[in-house]
């Protein structure tokens, strides 16, 4: 009975190991065909160390490849202390070149890692540095290849830009919206140590980083220097709040120049606060727009047919009382009788009264809302705002009198271009956007692009004919004379909108403003200009906005190669224009003949003879009457 009892336990005990075995087999089958590649992984990682290599940011280029931020090679200092033999020689070398405290640097040299950065004061070093560390010969400290971003037009196009961060990744601007297309991937040194820390003889792997996508912008970097130089102007001439400008094409809304003032460097971006930074003034503040408001109650009033432009008048007294209240013409004494051409030329408060009312709330605040007023623009950038508008039934006689003139309601920059450009496109509102295409690094393809989007359509074809040649008469005869360029056709509006603060208007504190087209029988760019509070002038836009929208509008002409438009409206002078005249082509022509011809200019004779053989100015050419005119005898 014993050695049965015996011999069952002994059968059991067998029966066990081999059950026991039997698993132990399985599970290293398991592992080896099923688990091998995890093993692999966790063993591989427990052996290897990775120095990181940085992938190189995509360039921000212009709409011809003109560079707006791009990478230059730096390096950063990383420790492997297991590899560190004398540690305190290293701390003290490192903390000398770095520039920062022995005990900073001590708490990275002797941390218990496999690797670690020295941070921030090892990132981005200069080459001297880099050049140092490396002449130094340390074992277990590598200089880590890195991309610092760098702006070469400094402060150029800066709040659309944005910056980046010690860690290259997009904090602000297109730098943080499109982030994930700029920043790549970031490749990899890897090499093998020991339970000891020591370097294993093993070949190092190389694993190549990633680089980043190129974005290029809408933006022609000729008219957004020439944006950028005349902002820096208003800033030194009339020392104002704010200033800013944007430049689109109005038929595509393609932005090709925007900027404002204050601005920064993002190469060095924290020596800037947070107001410079992040206030992208043409797309996020919102004012009253004061008169360039008119142009859409305008607009609006010859698309309801409730007024011929040229034909309807209406009488000026100087004010009008609406509501209790005296709603005034900048002219004391009224304008008198004039046409509603003239009402838009002359600016006339009251004229625009009349016309919100005619139009009526519903009417008016419907094309507020179809020209895309109180709602984002919806502009491919971060930051934007909205505006504010009545709503409808808090709209009474006095409110619909002062909408009517651009006063009581708040309406982003970018808003009243878009909406200007639909009045001059042929009526179509569209999205602005500032982003042209996503492409390739390397190859150049395109990996996305943005085009032209219509919202919808505002006005009829034949109410933006007409109000094109309303906006020229206003540059021509009315308020936007300083912005008149003979030969190119201007068309414009002027604005002057006072300021409040806590719902009450401020006393002398204006925001002027200038929104213009060029050509106005062909539009190809629109030019808003605004300037908040400027010093040392007059408050009107003859001295301040449109002085500077001309000299801007030059540099359009110029870079989108604009050429000279016939038909133009012709100015009415004022007393300080200087008259040009044409010089007549007397080529061929007695002196007799060419004397009677150029009895506008002063003649100079160059040779001898009746003929004239050649002359200076060609004949064409428009000059100040009283110039010199050099005629050549044969």
């Amino acid at each position: 009975m014993f050695f049965k009892e015996v011999n069952a336990r002994i059968k059991l005990i067998l029966l066990v190991i081999v059950i026991l075995i039997i698993l132990i087999f399985f599970k290293v089958l398991y592992i080896e065909i099923f688990n091998n590649k995890s093993l692999s992984i966790k063993t591989n990682n427990l052996w290897s160390l990775d120095l990181p290599v940085e992938a190189e940011r995509g360039k921000i280029l212009d709409r011809n490849g003109e560079v707006f931020a791009t990478s230059v090679t730096s390096g950063s200092v990383a420790v492997v202390p297991s590899e560190i033999k004398n540690k305190k020689y290293v701390t003290k070398k490192l903390s000398e070149i770095l520039g920062c405290s022995y005990d900073k640097v001590k708490k990275h040299v002797f941390k218990h890692v496999s690797i670690e950065r020295i941070h921030p004061e090892g990132r981005r070093l200069s080459k001297s540095k880099i050049k140092k560390i490396n002449d130094l010969n340390m074992k277990g400290v590598y200089i880590l290849k890195e991309s610092k971003r760098y702006y070469p037009n400094k402060k150029m196009l800066s709040h659309v830009l944005g910056f980046v961060g010690i860690d290259n990744q997009g904090l602000s601007g297109i730098e943080k919206q499109y982030n994930k297309y700029l920043s790549g991937e970031d490749g990899a040194i890897k090499f093998y140590v020991n339970s000891h820390g020591n370097k294993i003889p093993i070949n190092d792997k190389y694993i190549e980083p990633t680089n980043g996508l190129d974005i290029s912008l809408t933006i022609d970097i000729n008219i957004q220097r020439s944006i950028e130089r005349e902002l820096d102007n208003v800033m030194m001439n009339f020392e104002p709040d704010n200033a800013l400008a944007i430049v689109v094409d109005p038929n595509t809304l393609e932005i090709l120049g925007i900027s404002s003032r204050p601005n920064f460097d993002p190469n060095n971006y924290k020596k800037y606060d947070i107001k410079a930074l992040s206030r992208n003034l043409p797309i996020w503040a919102t004012y009253e727009p004061g008169s360039t408001q008119k142009v859409v109650t305008m607009a609006a009033s010859i698309n309801e047919g409730i007024i011929d432009i040229n034909k309807d008048k209406f009488y000026d007294s100087g004010s009008v009382m609406i509501g209790g209240s005296k709603i005034k013409c900048w002219k004391s004494h009224g304008h008198g009788e004039q046409t509603f051409m003239e009402v838009l030329q002359n600016s006339c408060n009251p004229g625009f009264v009349r016309l919100g009312n005619l139009l009526g709330k519903e009417r008016l605040f419907s094309y507020l809302d179809k020209f895309g007023f109180g709602y984002k623009t919806g502009i491919n950038l971060s930051g934007e705002g909205s505006g504010i508008i009545f709503p409808l039934n808090k709209v009474g006689e006095l409110e619909l009198a002062t909408t009517a003139f651009g006063q009581g309601i708040s309406v982003t920059p970018i808003q009243q271009v878009t909406a200007f450009s639909a009045v001059v496109n042929g009526g179509y509102l569209l999205r602005p956007y500032i982003t042209s295409r996503i492409m390739d690094s390397n190859t150049h393809s395109t990996i996305k692009k943005y085009n032209k989007k219509i919202r919808r359509k505002v006005i009829k074809k034949n109410t933006s004919l007409i109000m094109r040649g309303a906006l020229e008469n206003v540059v021509s005869k009315g308020g936007g004379k300083a912005a008149f360029i003979e030969d190119y056709r201007i068309g414009g509006k002027t604005g002057t909108a006072q300021k409040q603060e806590n719902g009450r208007y401020l006393f002398n504190n204006y925001i002027m403003s200038f929104i213009a087209v060029v050509p106005a029988n062909d539009p190809k760019a629109v030019l808003y200009i605004a300037i908040d509070n400027p010093k040392h002038t007059p408050n009107l836009s003859s001295y301040t906005t449109t002085p500077v929208a001309r000299r801007i509008l030059l540099d359009i002409i110029d870079t989108l190669k604009i050429r000279k438009q016939k038909g133009e409206v012709p100015k009415d002078l004022e007393w300080n224009d200087i008259i040009l005249k044409e010089v007549p082509n007397v080529i061929g022509d007695s002196r007799d003949e060419a004397i009677k011809k150029l009895s506008d200019f002063n003649i100079l004779y160059t040779g001898n003879g009746d003929l004239i053989a050649e002359q200076s100015p060609v004949g064409g050419t428009k000059i100040p009457i009283n110039s010199n005119v050099r005629l050549y005898l044969n």
